[in-house]
């Protein structure tokens, strides 16, 4: 066997031994990066803040069994059923960043689109996907030249 091959078959053997993610009530946060538990503090603090009328209805899943997992593998645990639309990656660039930018990654047909945002952000995210009020387009055609949505642009 070639070694790329051989860390790809321990790879998925290890994906097959990790535990589903979760089903969920609200919308998921998710922690992948553990190198800092006062910025994880905070954004769950930024997401729990209301933004006008908006709350983010979240449930914050603090495990270390699915630290530094990829987009790739976390979309591999994903359950066939599962009834959100996306989810919330607080992951090592989301860590170690000053505005905390969360990768947030499509789920409708096991896509695995993505787009970045900042934590206030989360309250109409994810309000409006969770209903179908916006889809997920919207939010990732309007990033910011830094590919971080931080809001739709006034008109």
């Amino acid at each position: 066997m070639r070694p790329h091959l051989e860390r790809t078959a321990l790879a998925n053997r290890l994906e097959k031994q990790m535990k589903q993610i979760p089903k969920t009530k609200d919308a998921l946060v998710l922690r992948t990066d553990f190198s800092d538990q006062a910025a994880w503090e905070t954004i769950r603090g930024i997401i729990r803040e209301p933004v006008g009328d908006f709350r983010a209805y979240v449930e914050f899943l603090d495990d270390s069994e699915y630290r530094d997992i990829t987009k790739d593998q976390l979309l591999g645990l994903v359950p066939k059923d599962y009834n959100h639309s996306f989810l919330v990656v607080v992951d090592r660039t989301s860590i170690s960043q000053r505005d905390f930018p969360l990768l947030i990654v499509g789920l409708y047909d096991g896509s695995g689109r993505e787009f970045r945002a900042v934590p206030s952000q989360i309250q109409s995210i994810e309000n409006n996907l969770s209903i179908a009020n916006m889809d997920f387009e919207e939010f990732a055609g309007s990033v910011d030249e830094d590919g971080v949505f931080r809001g739709f642009p006034e008109s």
